[in-house]
């Protein structure tokens, strides 16, 4: 019979990083509304966005704070303890990210230019929708907990971490179009804007990237288990 591990400590650490995941994945959300706003150079919206992301970014660092404080260190953990506060890391910098996006976006009022601005949108999605499927195989744990790492759930975990790497791999292939766009058309820019562009695309594609370290550390977690 599985042995129900929640049932082992008063304080399970699954519920909080699960909440610690959720305002990162909220975090980067906004992404998508701010950058629409700065499209459409609406930055009294952008503006009110960017400081959403900034207290998101907050909530989930004081969470982390007290997820790490209060991580059970005992010899009852069906994980290791190092495997969860590396996790939970990763997660944390995805939040750390939107926010560095969107404070340097406002900072310089900087606009993606036109002919790359559809494809820009839809890299900034892809990339989040990484950061979505991170949340969703991290919100397995309580089952993974309650089957005690065995049996379908495992392979449904496994599934999703796959799905993951996929989308990671897209971001990969739409940043170097990008890239390949901006190159096209920096001539005709500031050169310091152009720097920045590239970093924001960069600093973007760290948000699938991130996710797909956070899936990585769930996959270990899974195979030690």
């Amino acid at each position: 019979m599985p042995v129900n591990f929640l049932g082992v400590f008063a304080k399970s650490p699954i519920k909080p990083l699960e909440q610690h995941i959720d305002k990162t994945t909220q975090a980067a959300k906004r992404l998508v509304p701010f950058f629409e706003a700065v499209k459409a150079g609406d930055w009294d919206q952008a503006t009110a966005l960017q400081k959403e992301i900034s207290q998101l970014e907050r909530d989930a660092d004081q969470l982390k704070r007290e997820i790490r404080m209060s991580l059970p260190s005992g010899i009852f953990m069906p994980m290791q303890r190092t495997d969860l506060l590396e996790m939970l890391t990763q997660q944390d910098k995805i939040a750390n990210k939107a926010k560095d996006i969107a404070g340097r976006v406002i900072g310089r009022q900087m606009q993606i230019p036109v002919p790359m601005q559809e494809d820009f949108t839809a890299y900034v999605v892809r990339c989040i929708d990484a950061v979505k499927q991170a949340r969703k195989a991290i919100n397995e744990l309580d089952d993974l907990l309650e089957t005690g790492f065995r049996g379908r759930e495992v392979d449904l975990v496994e599934e999703m971490i796959q799905q993951l790497d996929l989308i990671e791999d897209d971001t990969d292939s739409m940043q170097i179009s990008l890239r390949r766009q901006l190159f096209q058309i920096e001539k005709e820019l500031n050169p310091v804007d152009v720097m920045f562009l590239y970093k924001i695309l960069e600093w973007v594609g760290d948000l699938a990237d991130l996710a797909e370290r956070t899936g990585s550390r769930l996959e270990l977690m899974l195979a030690r288990s």
